[in-house]
């Protein structure tokens, strides 16, 4: 390539092209490589935002399930071709500390945890320290080393899933999985699932899961935890939305920003995955992901900024690629969004054999994970490859440097040159005694207990079915109830046709159970205490014994399933005939508790309405104490306080994304997100689609009452510099184009506080989570309502509380395509609080 594409390089290093996705016909695509200056072998057609105004979006928001016999494919992935390409390192933005909105924080001491979201941490002197430290080490590193520092040693040739090997006075790094627990090992706790936990709505929570999850991982030894992971659930049917948070960017981004400031508080690198786009599992290697400037802003990117908005030490790159570019190769969201328009300091890895070339490393990727093209390959396109792309200055020296710098200053950044504990796993030999060497497991079963009840959401109770109050006979039915037949590992990473509870999907986010207490255990130890006689019946494909075993029963419940994981859709239906399974228990007993566990939403309209189904309790995946959880709502030891984290539809159909399924063993698929923005209760709010039960529901044993709106506007201290900036998006203005534009400080402080009273008006103790959703005005083309804010409060009854929930201009901003920057839109902004996303109490406006 020549000199036309040198000098764009050199000038998109710290400027995005401002014509970036306006239309289709952009000089600057929204891929890897810009239109103009390239012509890749292979080039193929994808879907960009047509706009006609600063606001637009997608306006084609009609999709349907793709056929095998009518797939859309790519052509072939956009590459980078042959030659020099120069590097400058981006400028760390800095910004002089504010305390108490914008303290200076070390990554071992984090703010303190708050139901309402108010301080913006200050990572960069903690950053710029180690970056000093970093570069002193690498100093009179030969280039061989450098290439090392960057480029693991290999599938199963480490202790690690990953390892980075040792070099000179560096010790090397080890990257482990998963989401929810030390993966590989023992004597380590399986944690809720990353959707359970989200549904608590609960920052505290979180927070403390993520401190828990992290003094695991540093007990074990392993420098770099893989998780958390923060795709959206665009699809119902994804395999692995499990791990992540839910299907809104507000929720799983407050749901990533605590997850990560917990584990990093433990001394452990978090790891922000997968970034970006990779929403379904099939053929996830070898599908394009192709979509528009602002709904990658305003969606999927979101909960990403929030990471590094908590000091996020790297970030992995998915396996799929965005608009015809593989993510691990694609400069605009590796090096421009993340690393210029977000500022993160850290590193990116490679999902693992997700390098798809050498040249990767001038998009933006850092490290190569688990450094085979692919696994057990033996081969690399890092390594001596590297080494010769950079010895003839097909690669910047420079840009290998920012690599090893980012990676070891990431490792000084965490603190991990003080003492840190040797590697205790051994993941690829189960029967090493390294294994038990150390116990990780603390007294974490208490908070996975706590997570489980509060993850849990109760979608329906008449006539007061539940709590249970010492009832004369409870029978139990479905396999759901009892424990794994072959134990609670029975699976290679769960992957199999699950015989017990349900606690966990399946892949490379599980770990291996210590124990698992399933409701059969749980309920028969509460049975002896309200002696109470318990009987069961764990075979789901026996109909007519299931509901003769239910007859005199006083309370009959039902438990049902649903499982998926890595590289596989999931059904939107229970697992092992359960709607069968409950109709033919509700057609026997006249009070039938449904208890579901289930890895995402489910079509339950075959049994949702049947007169004798009193009660529905959604566990979704509880961990180590399933049962225990499960108990605790089902008693009323814990009083419902889940929300649900995702819309749960009547039909399959009204989603407004579905699974792209066929495709050769060739073929790249082609999934346009024409929905836009109108994802999951998004998309049904627009369309006027009434669903089953809306996000953000769940029921409670008491009611609760709102009052008392007050919107306060909040005076903060900024810089000069700042000052101009605020005052220039007052005045319709864009955040401009610079380095941690969109985190920048002005952007994220407090600027409305939202106060209102919430009173329990019923019998019982009990929590609520109310909801801010925002309506933008017509103009800017947004769906009806956004989540922007939300927070819990505890009341004994009759008590009245105050709540808060704080707004920034970030959350009153929209991404405006043409000027590339955040901008408010022009019109009046109103905001609903409320119990759901359909359930509000209280409206106002802001007063901009």
């Amino acid at each position: 390539m020549g000199p036309t594409l040198r000098a764009w390089l050199l000038a998109v290093v710290h400027v995005v092209a401002v014509q970036s996705l306006t239309n289709s016909t952009s000089s600057f695509s929204f891929s890897g490589v810009p239109s103009s200056a390239v012509s890749p072998t292979n080039t193929s057609t994808g879907t960009t935002a047509s706009s006609s105004s600063s606001f637009s979006t997608v306006t084609s928001v009609t999709t349907t399930s793709t056929t095998p016999a009518s797939v859309a494919t790519e052509t072939g992935p956009l590459t980078w071709p042959i030659s020099e390409y120069p590097f400058t390192p981006f400028p760390t933005p800095t910004f002089a500390p504010i305390p108490p909105i914008f303290p200076e924080t070390d990554p071992l001491n984090p703010p303190p945890v708050s139901s309402d979201f108010n301080v913006v941490p200050d990572f960069a002197p903690a950053w710029a320290t180690a970056y000093e430290k970093a570069k002193s080490m690498i100093a009179n590193f030969t280039i061989e080393q450098k290439v090392n520092i960057t480029t693991g040693v290999g599938w199963m040739n480490g202790l690690c899933v990953g390892n980075i090997p040792s070099v000179a006075e560096f010790p090397g790094l080890c990257l482990q999985d998963s989401p929810l627990g030390v993966r590989f090992t023992d004597l380590v706790t399986t944690f809720p699932a990353g959707v359970t936990t989200a549904s608590t709505w609960n920052r505290a929570l979180i927070r403390a899961r993520g401190l828990a999850l992290g003094q695991e991982f540093h007990a074990k030894g392993v420098n770099i935890a893989l998780g958390p992971m923060m795709n959206m659930g665009r699809v119902a049917q994804g395999g692995r939305n499990w791990e992540g948070f839910g299907a809104d960017p507000f929720l799983t981004g407050e749901a990533a920003y605590e997850t990560i400031l917990g584990l990093q508080q433990a001394g452990v690198q978090a790891t922000a995955k997968h970034y970006i786009n990779n929403e379904q599992e099939w053929k996830r290697t070898q599908e394009s992901s192709n979509v528009d400037d602002r709904t990658e802003h305003e969606i999927y990117a979101h909960p990403f900024l929030r990471s590094v908005m908590a000091g996020v030490s790297s970030v992995m790159c998915s396996y799929n690629l965005v608009n015809d570019t593989y993510a691990c190769n694609n400069y605009k969201i590796l090096s421009d969004i993340l690393k210029r328009e977000f500022g993160f300091q850290g590193y990116v890895m490679s999902d693992w054999a997700a390098t798809m070339n050498t040249l990767s490393a001038v998009a933006g990727l850092d490290m190569t994970m688990a450094g085979d093209i692919t696994l057990g390959s033996g081969t690399t396109y890092f390594g001596a490859n590297l080494t010769a792309y950079v010895m003839n200055n097909t690669i910047s020296e420079a840009r290998l440097d920012d690599m090893a710098t980012r990676i070891i200053a990431a490792w000084y950044y965490m603190h991990q040159d003080q003492g840190y504990p040797n590697v205790t796993i051994d993941s690829f030999h189960p029967y090493n005694p390294l294994n038990y060497e150390v116990n990780a497991q603390s007294d974490h079963y208490q908070l996975v207990r706590q997570i489980g009840a509060a993850g849990t959401v109760l979608l329906k109770n008449e006539m007061n079915a539940l709590p249970l109050n010492k009832p004369r006979s409870v029978v139990l039915v479905g396999s759901d109830a009892a424990p794994p037949v072959s134990g609670p590992n029975e699976y290679s990473d769960q992957g199999g046709d699950p015989t017990g509870i349900l606690a966990l999907g399946w892949g490379s986010g599980t770990t291996n159970f210590t124990y698992l207490v399933s409701p059969y255990e749980a309920i028969q130890a509460r049975a002896r205490q309200d002696q109470t006689s318990v009987f069961w019946d764990f075979d789901n494909w026996n109909l007519d014994q299931a509901g003769n075993s239910v007859i005199t029963a006083e309370v009959a419940i039902v438990f049902i399933n649903s499982d998926s994981g890595e590289e596989t859709g999931k059904t939107l239906t229970a697992w092992h005939e359960g709607d069968e399974l409950v109709l033919a228990v509700a057609a026997q007993n006249n009070n039938t508790i449904v208890v579901v566990n289930s890895v995402g939403p489910l079509i339950i309209e075959p049994w949702v309405d049947h007169p004798n189904v009193t009660a529905i309790v959604w566990a979704s995946l509880g961990g180590n104490e399933a049962g225990n959880a499960i108990v605790d709502i089902l008693y009323g030891a814990w009083n419902p306080s889940g929300r649900l984290p995702y819309t749960i539809a009547k039909n399959a159909s009204d989603y407004s994304a579905q699974l792209v399924l066929g495709g050769t063993a060739t073929d790249i698929l082609s999934i346009d997100y024409t929905e836009g923005l109108y994802i999951d209760y998004r998309w049904f709010d627009a369309q006027n689609i009434t669903p089953r039960y809306e996000f953000g529901y769940g029921l409670s044993y008491t009611t609760f009452e709102y009052s008392q709106l007050v919107v306060t506007p909040v005076d903060a201290s900024v810089d000069s510099a700042q000052a101009e900036l605020i005052q220039n998006w007052e005045n319709g203005g864009t955040s401009p184009i610079e380095e941690g534009s969109s985190t920048a400080l002005w952007l994220h402080m407090p600027l409305f506080q939202v106060t209102f009273n919430v009173e329990n008006t019923g019998p019982v103790y009990g929590g609520e989570i109310p909801q801010l959703y925002v309506h933008h005005p017509p103009s800017a083309g947004e769906p009806p309502s956004v989540l922007k804010g939300f927070t819990d409060i505890e009341l004994v009854p009759g008590q009245t509380g105050q709540a808060s929930i704080t707004i920034s201009r970030y959350d009153l901003s929209v991404w405006d395509v043409v000027r590339q920057g955040w901008a408010k839109p022009n019109g009046t902004i109103g905001f609903s609080i409320g119990a759901s996303s359909r359930d509000f109490r209280l409206d106002g406006t802001f007063p901009l």
